[in-house]
């Protein structure tokens, strides 16, 4: 009996949101100051980023927008 390799699914979406860390949380928290790219639960993704625009970058890199699709 053979099993079928086990499929690999895509992950799912995640809604990233930039949020600026200042120094103050920063030492509390254990990371640099800067811009990070969070989870909705709060979770670090990526970061620090030297700026917000850099941050937004880097979360449409990991996010696309869904392709619009032509009819």
């Amino acid at each position: 009996m053979q099993h079928s390799a086990p499929t690999l699914k895509a992950p799912a979406m995640q809604n990233l949101s930039a949020r600026h860390v200042k120094t103050e949380e920063s030492l509390r928290l254990g990371v640099e100051s800067g811009w990070y790219s969070t989870k909705v639960s709060g979770t670090f993704v990526t970061g620090p980023h030297i700026t917000q625009e850099e941050c937004l970058g880097k979360i449409l890199e990991l996010n696309p927008p869904p392709a619009k699709r032509k009819f």
